[in-house]
């Protein structure tokens, strides 16, 4: 199906030929699994001693778990839809003039793990866009008030008046000068040397003053540089700051280096109060847009992460495709570009692409409401800030409505004494800002929960998969790093699961039953923690107290059990190839869903717990974007990096030991023909030998490494006590 715009077709949208199999599987499946259920059913009321109904309770409630799971994962499935912008076409039915208003929003919170270069060069790679540069406006957030990340983006507005202009001259596509001059430029052109020496300048008086850990006066080029830095107060913290809004670059006085207008650039620290809630990223983003509607007001706002670089300078282009069609324009709420990783080894050992989360099910959304916001990579109608299509919520001042026109500079004394105003840590008390306007509170995954609710109020998303990724990112190449982030996502889901925003009662009533599933796959993700821990630790202990929990192999019911496994697992990969991915990494895929389960989603719902009876305050942890040379090293070898002494690390090695023992030791009786017929040698001989395979990497660094990215040995020491008292507390069990 094409837009409607005009003769000339803004986009496309095509469902994809395997929905058909999908349904047609779904149903043959759905069977399969009423038939263990009863099979499961049937065993409980035919138990007769406590341990067996023990035994068998487990086995039912992993059972339904897994089973829920798969209902709401079919969603995605039913109706997958593919789009395609036509930019080329966008001239030919809009004028450059006509353009709208970009607002880009990046947020940075921490300098010791979000070095300012990289922001600096984030920022830079967007201000390069394709697009009228009167037209364009970055807006960077420092949540950890950094004199380094303004120092470094001061840096960033000089150097800019030579990128800019050198990109568009040279018509390059990679935009970020770090990844440009590191990866892509193969010319000895003077010119390219010459615009090279002044990034490398930049980049070292960067580093220079990180290294400091201070601005030093000699880097302070004039008595307003001096003025600005000289702002910070003696009492200055990162949780408590002032309000500091600074004009870096303004597109009214600024020239590039051929005499075109350079973007706005605009450094943003909220103030912060230990004793007012900051509500983490969304409160940030909520500041930025307040501040960037009585400074720009663009009707259309690009949230990015800080270490997410512009990949292609006609993105936004891309993007107008689908916001200029007349259409589908008025419940138009966002268009999402999907999350691409740089540098990934061959395996991509951390499945760091969440290839299902950011590129398959998307596509699955695209043929409902549309993707779920994915907190980076969105481009944004202001208007969604403000109430459902049908139902727009006014603001408290007339200079924040998304109707609002600036007609001052940017920095004039009124427009900037009301922007520090409203980037005030108490402007938000009593008002709808975080529940009815702007950016959702309530929960860790601002993004995931503030999509959510744009679509439950009547708005609608396309997911847009260029062939040339619009950005790239990088990714943690520490274990720990990993399970911590994605730890943090399993708190802020069940923060929306166990809300009065559940996606299965709320959400239906809105979206619909099968957009509710979807958001409910996501939002139940961390009940996944349940079942795999049965399936990683029951079936092996019960094995080496010799207890057969699964069918003989010459029971029928043995070949339900295998095509259940075989199915998912079958219909996973063949997704993940058709979704250019490979073997090799739907491999890697797999495993790090049973590593992230076994760690980030336990852990993250023994933290969510311990928030609500106040043993654990709530939390943001940023994440680690610095990253070593050994650290690299080893990663490109494909080498899991553990290192530290995690207590995420304790259950999956635990499962390790456990899995490897009784595969071990059922081999040996199977090859001296003791237990074969008792059923040992079918499923828990399997489910045993599959965790072995995935759990290689445990093995390798508990036994086989001496470097530094090694399990250590306490948590090796550990695990095995844990796991002898888990075979003992079993072996008691059985014999009561």
């Amino acid at each position: 199906m094409e837009s409607t715009t005009s003769s000339f077709p803004l986009h496309s949208s095509k469902p994809l030929p395997r929905r058909i199999f999908n349904r047609i599987f779904a149903l043959i499946y759905a069977f399969a699994i009423s038939a263990l259920l009863l099979h499961h059913v049937k065993a409980l009321l035919h138990t007769t001693t406590l341990f067996s109904f023990f035994i068998s309770l487990s086995m039912f409630t992993s059972d339904v778990i897994l089973s829920f799971m798969w209902i709401n994962s079919q969603a995605f499935r039913m109706n997958p839809v593919v789009t395609k912008p036509f930019p080329e076409n966008l001239k030919k039915v809009l004028d450059l003039s006509d353009f709208p208003a970009v607002d880009v929003f990046i947020c940075t919170a921490d300098p010791s793990k979000e070095p300012p270069m990289r922001v600096a060069t984030t920022a830079l790679s967007v201000m390069a866009y394709d697009y009228p540069g009167e037209k364009l406006s970055v807006y960077v957030s420092d949540d950890g008030g950094s004199e380094l990340t303004l120092f470094a983006l001061m840096e960033a507005a000089k150097f800019g008046k030579v990128w800019l202009p050198f990109c568009k001259g040279n018509n390059i596509m990679e935009r970020c000068p770090d990844a440009y001059f590191t990866r892509i430029c193969t010319s000895d052109s003077q010119i390219h040397e010459n615009v090279k020496v002044l990034y490398e300048n930049m980049k070292t008086r960067v580093e220079n003053v990180v290294e400091r850990g201070n601005i030093p006066d000699e880097y302070k080029m004039n008595e307003e540089e001096a003025e600005i830095f000289g702002k910070r107060t003696k009492g200055f913290t990162i949780e408590n700051h002032p309000a500091i809004i600074q004009v870096l670059s303004q597109t009214s006085k600024e020239k590039d280096g051929t005499g075109f207008s350079m973007p706005n650039l605009i450094y943003v620290r909220r103030e912060k109060s230990g004793a007012v809630p900051h509500h983490f990223k969304a409160g940030a983003l909520n500041t930025l847009l307040r501040v960037s509607s009585i400074m720009t007001n663009g009707p259309i706002i690009l949230t990015l992460d800080c270490d997410m670089i512009s990949n292609d300078p006609s993105t936004p282009h891309k993007m107008l495709c689908y916001f200029m069609d007349n259409s589908i324009k008025p419940k138009l709420g966002y268009v999402q570009f999907p999350v691409r990783i740089f540098g990934l080894n061959r395996a991509d050992i951390y499945a760091s692409e969440f290839k299902r989360a950011w590129h398959i099910n998307p596509m699955g959304m695209n043929g409902l409401l549309g993707p779920d916001y994915f907190g980076t990579g969105t481009f944004f109608n202001r208007r969604v800030f403000h109430g459902g299509p049908l139902s727009f919520i006014g603001p408290e001042i007339p200079e924040l409505s998304p109707n609002f026109v600036v007609n001052k500079p940017i920095n004039d004394k009124a427009i900037l004494d009301l922007a520090h105003q409203v980037a005030r840590c108490e402007y938000e008390n009593q008002s709808k800002w975080g529940s009815k306007i702007g950016f959702r509170y309530g929960s860790l995954v601002e993004d995931f929960y503030t999509g959510f609710q744009l679509h439950c109020e009547g708005w609608k998303s396309i997911y847009c998969s260029p062939e040339r990724p619009a950005f790239l990112s990088d990714m943690p190449i520490a274990l720990n790093d990993v399970v911590t982030q994605t730890k943090r996502w399993s708190v802020g889901l069940l923060e929306v699961t166990l809300s009065k925003h559940n996606p299965l009662i709320f959400g239906t009533r809105f979206i619909g039953p099968l957009m509710a599933l979807c958001y409910s796959y996501y939002a139940f993700g961390p009940i996944w923690s349940f079942p795999v821990v049965v399936y990683s630790f029951l079936p092996q202990i019960t094995m080496l107290n010799n207890i057969s929990i699964f069918p003989k192999v010459s029971d029928p019911w043995f070949f339900l059990y295998i095509f259940l496994f075989l199915g998912a697992y079958g219909q996973d990969c063949i997704e993940f190839i058709l979704s250019k991915g490979t073997i090799l990494r739907w491999w890697s895929d797999q495993r790090m869903w049973i590593v992230r389960v076994l760690s980030s989603d336990l852990f993250g719902c023994v933290e969510y717990i311990s928030n609500h009876v106040g043993i654990v305050p709530r939390g943001f942890n940023v994440t680690n974007k610095v990253i070593g040379n050994e650290q690299s090293k080893r990663y490109n070898e494909g080498k899991f990096e553990f290192g530290v002494s995690s207590p995420m690390f304790v259950p999956l090695s635990t499962a390790a030991l456990l899995n490897l023992t009784a595969f071990l030791w059922g081999f040996l009786q199977v090859l001296m023909g003791i237990q074969m017929f008792k059923g040992l040698f079918g499923v828990q001989m399997f489910v045993s030998g599959f965790g072995v395979v995935n759990c290689w990497p445990v093995y390798e660094a508990m036994v086989m490494r001496s470097d530094n990215g090694r399990m250590p040995y306490k948590i090796t020491f550990l695990s095995v006590f844990l796991a002898w008292g888990l075979f003992a507390a079993i072996s008691f069990m059985s014999k009561m």
